[in-house]
């Protein structure tokens, strides 16, 4: 590698890991990036897991600190998504893709309206509710696990709308757990991928260096700023996300 790609990949990183935190959607930037500099696919997607843990770790241990949530509240509600997602896994291959993605699209079309027409239920202040943990979460989160085994495109999106219309969470707390779900299931498919050699774990640390950057940022911003710049941030995920899946923009 030279100079101006390990510049490049720090800058891609340090902006996917800002998003990460408010949204979702950052590997739409490191992916294309990793694939650019001639890792195949699969080994792409495994090195951003490097990435994506490195970010995750920084994000948690920064919401934690500052008390935004409780890891007790983020392991109840892992444990059914990865119970969801083992099973997702094994189904996956019988799932048409493209049939999938439009449907994703439209999911987050959706949502974005929801964020956007009624604004009241993500702009709650901070800590108004406690997280509700019990069977009605558990159901939910194993369905999350569910699709995020079929397909990972979108889960940070629908993790953060259950968090807040399940769980009971303020938008801040939810960027915080999801960050902690994700966190947990990056742990269990990194371990596959390291398995399959498909991880350039040089690359993914180069990414990874911005990504944690970049969600260390995002943390105190987030703390800071409250939900409503959380909300911008989100809708304008949402909306690129989705034009992304329709082919309206080539993101990729």
């Amino acid at each position: 590698m030279i100079e101006w790609q390990y510049i490049v990949g720090i800058g891609i990183g340090f902006l996917a890991g800002f998003i990460n935190v408010f949204a979702g959607g950052g590997s739409l930037l490191t992916l294309p990036f990793l694939i650019f500099m001639g890792l195949p696919a699969t080994v792409a997607n495994g090195t951003n897991r490097v990435a994506l843990l490195m970010q995750n770790i920084v994000a948690t241990g920064s919401f934690k600190q500052m008390k935004v949530f409780r890891f007790r509240e983020g392991i109840y509600l892992t444990i059914p998504a990865i119970a969801g997602a083992i099973p997702g896994a094994f189904l996956a291959s019988n799932i048409d893709q493209q049939l999938m993605e439009k449907l994703i699209g439209g999911l987050l079309v959706i949502m974005f309206l929801m964020v956007l027409i009624k604004p009241e239920r993500w702009l709650k202040p901070a800590g108004s509710e406690k997280t509700k943990i019990g069977l009605a979460q558990i159901i939910t989160f194993f369905f999350i696990g569910l699709y995020g085994g079929f397909i990972q495109a979108g889960i940070g999106f629908f993790l953060i709308a259950a968090l807040i219309f399940v769980a009971g969470a303020d938008l801040i707390k939810a960027n915080a757990l999801k960050l902690f779900v994700v966190l947990i299931y990056n742990l269990f498919a990194f371990a596959v991928f390291i398995l399959h050699d498909q991880v350039d774990f040089l690359m993914g640390a180069i990414v990874g260096v911005g990504n944690m950057l970049g969600a260390y940022l995002a943390t105190r911003i987030a703390v800071r700023s409250g939900p409503r710049l959380a909300r911008i941030i989100l809708l304008a995920g949402l909306l690129l996300s989705a034009l992304n899946i329709f082919d309206v923009i080539d993101i990729f």
